[in-house]
């Protein structure tokens, strides 16, 4: 083959090196993120002077940091469950379904994607302010699930697309209902893709900062809202102890979902 991988010759060392640096570029600034949560310095100097753990401490010390960060993981899961839920009923719609504008309900699911998040943000807050549901956490579930609803729909449609469909229709044949045939064969055969589905909807919640900062309400703030506040008053390096924990969990869920889904497929 023209591009064989192994036939690349000196092209296949450049791609290395080539991917080696965006792969550097990409990380580095966690790392130094993570670097300056342990210095021992009061403001956010690079390299760090000495090392110590007081701002990790002072971050669980301060009720307002565990509250935010309650709040993000409750709101995201809420999102997550809602996301799947609907993402699963329109995953069979635009999969299983025959009908006229289905590839425009399609684009019209995925387009919180490609939609710029601010114009999103200004839009949903002026017309949750109208609703009474501005700073709200039925706000805060509700604006995150519109955002969170592609990614919940093309793992699900996709693992979907790949599953054989006479399975299921031998199940009704052998007397089982359609939504027993569902229930007890499809889901299961899919549950790679919903697994994923709640993973990434999930982190698209948890990391979520533009629409956060225009729902959110003195008494009611994400962990990345309160990081970006701070950030704007403080520049104390329990900021960057914040940031590190935001992305651990995010590094821990993307590892435990690469873990499953291999014991899944195995």
């Amino acid at each position: 083959m023209l591009l064989d991988y192994d036939r690349l010759g000196w092209l296949k060392a450049a791609l290395l090196a080539f991917t080696a640096l965006v792969a550097a570029f990409l990380l580095l600034p966690v790392v130094f993120i993570v670097l300056l949560s342990f210095g021992s310095s009061r403001w956010l100097a690079f390299p760090p002077p000495g090392w110590t753990l007081k701002w990790y401490q002072e971050l669980f010390a301060d009720p307002s940091w565990i509250e935010a960060a309650l709040t993000s993981a409750r709101i995201a899961t809420m999102t997550a469950i809602l996301a799947v839920a609907i993402g699963l009923l329109a995953s069979f719609a635009l999969i299983r379904g025959q009908f006229r504008g289905r590839e425009v309900l399609r684009g019209l699911l995925l387009t919180p994607m490609v939609l710029p998040v601010v114009v999103f943000a200004i839009a949903i807050y002026a017309f949750f302010l109208r609703l009474g549901l501005g700073g709200t956490t039925i706000g805060f579930v509700v604006a995150h699930t519109v955002l969170a609803l592609p990614f919940a729909i093309i793992p699900i449609a996709t693992a979907l697309e790949g599953f054989d469909k006479s399975i299921e229709d031998a199940a009704i044949v052998c007397g089982a209902s359609p939504l027993q045939a569902k229930l007890r064969i499809t889901l299961p055969s899919i549950r790679i893709g919903i697994f994923s589905a709640a993973i990434f909807s999930f982190l698209a919640s948890w990391d979520e900062v533009v629409v956060a900062i225009f729902m959110a309400s003195p008494t009611l703030q994400t962990l990345p809202v309160k990081i970006w506040g701070s950030l704007r008053s403080d520049l104390t390096p329990v900021i960057a102890a914040a940031s590190s924990l935001l992305v651990a969990l995010t590094l821990a869920l993307m590892i435990v979902t690469a873990l499953l889904r291999r014991k899944l497929q195995t």
